[in-house]
């Protein structure tokens, strides 16, 4: 993926433009990319970001500037999410970004799991600091020296708190916007129970939030899963996750994750209580999270070689309404059409705008709004003035209908309902296409040579997908385990492990991954 820097230069390149006619237009315009998703992938998800008006990049490598257009969508997510979670009576809090190293250093599997990507604050002006301040990568020790001071019998539980803030991890491979940075925002939920049976069940209950913000609002398919041993969140008992994937990269990509962290942290901490018996007990404890890598998974998913493609449930901006006049067009009628158009449906509740900058054509507005992703454009010209209609056209597929103005309102929110349902369908779709069912080693190699979303029969045993990443390790990177779906298809007795041929105890994917 290319860089900061890179990119930058890139962009600079791309504004001279390239000499000869047929380029003319681009140059004069800027838009249009210069790079097609199934070419170059890399480079056209760096472009996209940028021209899309989602990202802009920052002087520090690994950060990036989160422009409006991207803001907007986290905004979207966040007002879902925040009020589920109200109805289970999670409450928002804020702790300090800064954590002491003894703090940081209490959970040793958990640090050593953090220790490379942890930034440290060594001075203060031009003194050097006695003792260095960690900035959190993520806050389960921040939080928890606290959860024991407050926790000190059963009605003190269950205790839910969330936080939505920033979280640094310094990253060294491969910056990408979105899906690797240095600094990015997310959501995370801290809770702690009784019992065990109370802190599995809340799991499950934000994993299926997780599964509705990918696939009900960002139309994105994914799998609902346990990672392995290998892959579970350090320190925890187990990590559940939903897991997406990329066809044109052959990559899976984890979308969130929900962790049971059993009473590991809570004895470190501890987190005691008194039970109803009288008697002491550690608690049981969960941590989950998702974050604006969401943003950069949909990007992958639906973008196409014209831009952005945004689901409606999420998009800033769900029309935006052209006026197209000709040179002896009544403009001012055209315009005042447009206006009421947007009027209409902003009073419907649908975000909508109109563009009625003079200084650009119509078919230069057309590029400009396909490249930022918005659902549904609306085009006005004298003839549907006349007809007392509006054409309307769709960003997932280009599809054109006339609309009559008497029925603008319903028609407009079932294009909208069928654009959201159809990016799903299209994405789910690819998404199956890529599944392949494997029952070997040479089977499991030539699937990953392929790309492929990989399920195989496996014996469940460390250091067998030690081996797998040992024995795939290359300039693609390792093949590892994704996810064990909790939806199990058939395991027949006898069943072989593909890679070390012992017995199978469950199917689980695996592949290629950010």
């Amino acid at each position: 993926m290319a860089g900061g820097e890179q990119k930058k230069g890139g962009g600079e390149q791309k504004k001279a433009g390239g000499g000869g006619k047929k380029k003319e237009v681009k140059k004069e315009t800027g838009l249009g990319l210069s790079f097609t998703k199934d070419e170059n992938f890399g480079e056209w998800y760096s472009e996209v970001v940028v021209n899309g008006e989602m990202i802009e990049y920052y002087d520090i490598s690994g950060c990036y500037i989160l422009r409006p257009w991207a803001m907007s969508i986290w905004e979207n997510m966040q007002t879902f999410f925040d009020a589920e979670i109200k109805k289970m009576k999670v409450k928002n809090c804020y702790f300090p970004l800064f954590v002491s190293p003894g703090v940081l250093q209490k959970e040793k599997d958990h640090i050593e799991g953090f220790a490379p990507e942890v930034a440290w604050v060594t001075k203060s002006g031009e003194s050097d600091l006695e003792v260095p301040i960690a900035i959190r990568p993520t806050s389960e020790t921040v939080m928890y020296p606290y959860y024991s001071k407050w926790i000190r019998g059963h009605r003190d539980l269950p205790l839910k708190l969330n936080q939505w803030c920033n979280v640094v991890r310094w990253e060294f491979s491969n910056p990408t916007p979105f899906i690797r940075s240095r600094e990015f925002l997310w959501q995370e939920g801290h809770t702690a129970f009784a019992t065990k049976e109370e802190a599995d069940t809340e799991v499950l209950q934000i994993l299926e939030l997780y599964r509705r913000i990918y696939e009900e609002f960002l139309a994105i398919p994914v799998t609902k899963g346990r990672k392995s041993e290998l892959e579970k969140f350090a320190g925890g008992l187990y990590t559940t996750s939903v897991e997406a994937f990329i066809p044109n990269t052959g990559r899976g990509i984890q979308g969130a994750t929900s962790h049971c962290l059993g009473q590991n942290f809570a004895k470190m901490f501890e987190i005691n209580f008194e039970n109803e018996k009288g008697e002491k007990s550690m608690v049981w404890q969960n941590s989950w999270a998702y974050s604006t890598r969401t943003i950069g998974v949909m990007v992958m998913v639906h973008g196409d070689n014209k831009g952005l493609v945004l689901p409606p449930k999420v998009a800033a901006l769900q029309v935006i309404v052209i006026p197209v006049p000709y040179k002896d067009a009544d403009t001012q009628g055209i315009f005042d059409a447009c206006a009421a158009t947007v009027a209409i449906l902003s009073d419907a509740g649908i975000c909508a705008e109109a563009d009625l900058r003079e200084n650009y054509s119509p078919g230069w507005k057309y590029s400009n709004w396909e490249m930022k992703g918005v659902p549904l454009r609306i085009e006005i010209g004298p003839r549907d003035l006349a007809n007392n209609q509006v054409r309307a056209v769709r960003r997932d597929n280009g599809e054109k209908t006339d609309i009559s103005r008497v029925f603008l309102v319903e028609q407009v929110r079932g294009m909208l309902e069928k654009i959201q349902q159809n990016l799903f369908d299209v994405a789910k779709q690819k998404r199956d296409a890529c599944i392949e069912v494997v029952k070997t080693w040479d089977e499991f190699i030539k699937a990953l040579g392929q790309k492929k979303l990989i399920l195989a029969p496996w014996c469940n045993e460390e250091e067998v997908e030690k081996d797998v990443k040992a024995r795939t390790k290359g300039e693609m990177g390792a093949a590892k385990s994704l996810c064990t779906p909790f939806e199990q298809p058939e395991l027949p007795e006898g069943t072989k492990c593909f890679a070390s041929g012992k017995p199978a105890t469950k199917w689980t994917y695996w592949g290629r991954s950010y």
